[in-house]
C-alpha cells in the first residue's frame, strides 16, 4: 500500500485548482440511471470512489468512461442488470444511491445492504422508510434490499434524522413518481442542491432544494443533460487548514466560497486571513493560530467532514479548543495518531479537548479514514522533521492527486509506491 512522506516546516505559496466534489459526483452518476439518454458531465474528479461507482454502473450495463480532462458521457439506455452486488457495495456505501433511480425507472432493484463503516453506523432504514411511503414493496433477504413498485406514487416523507444520501435517493426516486412528493427534514448540503439542479436540467420538477422542505412533482420521463459538478468544499477547506497550520499564502481556483461559510468563519477566528471572489478563495497566515471551538452539525453548520482537519490546526494553536462531534460516533480515530506527533488531546465521549502545542514532531502515523488522512497530512506539513502517513488509500477516495497539488505550492511531500502483498 502506498504511503506519503512529508518533510514539514515549509510555508505554502501559490495556487491550487480545486476539483469537483466527490459527494456531488456520486449521486449525479446514479442519476444517469433515471434516463435512457446521455448525461454529459464536466469537472468529475478522478477519485477511487468515482472509479468504484463507474465500475458498479458498468456492471449494470451503463456506458461511460472518465476522460483525462474530467469529462464523462454516461448512458444507461441499455441496462442488463438491476442489481448492486455485495462485493461492490461493501467498498463504498454510496452504492445505495442506485436504489431509488432503479426502482423509479424500472420498477425493481436488488441492492446489497452496505454493512459496517469505520466512522459510524449510518443505517439505511430512512431510505427504506421513504421508498415504502412512495409505494414500494421492500423486503430484506440474504443481506439484500429487494424492492418492487409498478410505479411509485407521491407522498409526504418526514425522515427521523437529516440524511444526505437518504434525501438524494428519495429525491431521485420521486422525480418519476406519480403526483407530488414532499421531503420534510431534508438535507440542505450544497451537494444535494447540485444534484437537484442536474435533475431539473433533465426535466424534473423540483423546488425548495437547499432548504429542509423539498417539493418534487413527478414526470413520466427524464432526458439527457449537461452539467458541471460543483467544486469540492471539503477539499478547499482542507487546503485552507494546511496554510493555517504551516503559514504562507495560497489562492484556490475553481472554488465555491458560498458553500464554506461555517468553515471560513472558524478559519478567520483562528487568525487565517481569508479573501473570496465568485470562484476563488485566498488564504494567508503569518502567525500562530488561535484555538477555535466548534460543534459539528448538518449544513449549513460546521461540517463533520472538516472536523479532523481543523483539529489538526488546533493542535498547534495558542489556547485550548473544545470540539464536539454530533454526527458520527467514531470520528475521533485520528486523535491517537495526532498524539504520536506530540498533540495534546483528551477525549470525553463525543468531545475532544485540544490544548495547542508550539510544535509537532514528525512520526510514522496510520490513516484510519478519509478525513483522518487529511488531518495527518496537515499535521505532517507543519511538524518538525519527517512524517510518514500509511494506508493512504483512504486519502485517494476523496482527494484528487493531493500530493501533486501540495507540491505545486511548495510542500515537501512525495508518494512512496508499494506493491500489495
Amino acid at each position: 500500500m502506498d504511503k506519503l512522506r512529508i518533510t514539514g516546516g515549509q510555508p505554502l505559496q501559490g495556487e491550487i485548482t480545486v476539483s469537483g466534489a466527490k459527494n456531488a459526483a456520486l449521486p449525479i452518476l446514479c442519476a444517469g440511471l433515471l434516463t435512457a439518454d446521455t448525461l454529459a458531465l464536466t469537472n468529475v474528479p478522478a477519485l477511487q470512489d468515482i472509479h468504484t461507482m463507474l465500475k458498479l454502473l458498468r456492471q449494470m450495463g451503463v456506458k461511460g468512461d472518465l476522460n483525462g480532462d474530467a469529462t464523462l458521457a454516461l448512458n444507461a439506455g441499455q441496462l442488463t442488470k438491476l442489481e448492486a452486488p455485495y462485493d461492490m457495495v461493501k467498498t463504498m456505501r454510496a452504492s445505495i444511491l442506485v436504489l431509488g433511480p432503479l426502482l423509479a425507472r424500472f420498477g425493481e432493484a436488488r441492492v446489497s445492504l452496505p454493512g459496517g463503516c469505520a466512522i459510524g453506523q449510518r443505517p439505511v432504514d430512512q431510505h427504506i422508510k421513504g421508498l415504502t411511503a412512495l409505494g414500494a414493496e421492500i423486503r430484506i433477504e440474504h443481506g439484500y434490499i429487494i424492492a418492487k413498485a409498478p410505479r411509485l406514487k407521491g407522498a409526504t416523507i418526514r425522515t427521523d434524522m437529516v440524511t444526505v444520501t437518504g434525501t438524494e435517493n428519495l429525491m431521485m426516486a420521486a422525480t418519476l413518481a406519480e403526483g407530488r412528493t414532499i421531503l420534510e427534514n431534508a438535507a440542505r448540503e450544497p451537494e444535494v442542491t447540485d444534484l437537484a439542479e442536474l435533475l431539473i436540467k433533465m426535466g424534473a420538477r423540483i423546488q425548495g432544494h437547499g432548504t429542509d422542505r423539498i417539493i418534487i412533482d413527478g414526470v413520466p420521463t427524464l432526458h439527457g443533460a449537461e452539467h458541471n459538478i460543483v467544486a469540492d468544499r471539503i477539499e478547499a477547506g482542507t487546503f485552507l487548514c494546511a496554510v493555517g497550520a504551516t503559514g504562507g499564502d495560497i489562492t484556490l481556483r475553481h472554488a465555491a466560497p458560498d458553500t464554506l461559510g461555517a468553515v471560513l468563519d472558524k478559519l478567520r477566528e483562528a487568525g487565517v486571513s481569508i479573501e473570496t471572489g465568485p470562484d476563488w478563495i485566498r488564504g494567508s497566515m503569518n502567525r500562530r493560530p488561535k484555538a477555535v471551538s466548534f460543534r459539528t452539525y448538518e449544513y449549513p453548520a460546521f461540517p463533520t467532514d472538516m472536523q479532523a482537519q481543523v483539529m489538526a490546526l488546533n493542535t498547534l494553536a495558542d489556547g485550548t479548543a473544545v470540539i464536539v462531534e454530533n454526527i458520527f460516533e467514531n470520528r475521533f480515530m485520528h486523535v491517537q495518531e495526532l498524539s504520536r506527533m506530540g498533540a495534546q488531546i483528551d477525549i470525553d465521549g463525543h468531545t475532544a479537548i485540544v490544548t495547542g502545542v508550539k510544535a509537532l514532531s514528525g512520526a510514522t502515523v496510520m490513516a484510519t479514514d478519509l478525513r483522518a488522512s487529511a488531518s495527518l497530512v496537515i499535521a505532517g506539513l507543519a511538524a518538525e522533521g519527517d512524517t510518514t502517513v500509511e494506508r493512504i488509500y483512504h486519502l485517494d477516495r476523496g482527494y484528487e492527486h493531493m500530493e501533486h497539488k501540495l507540491r505545486q505550492v511548495g510542500a515537501h511531500i512525495e508518494r512512496i509506491k508499494q506493491e500489495a502483498l
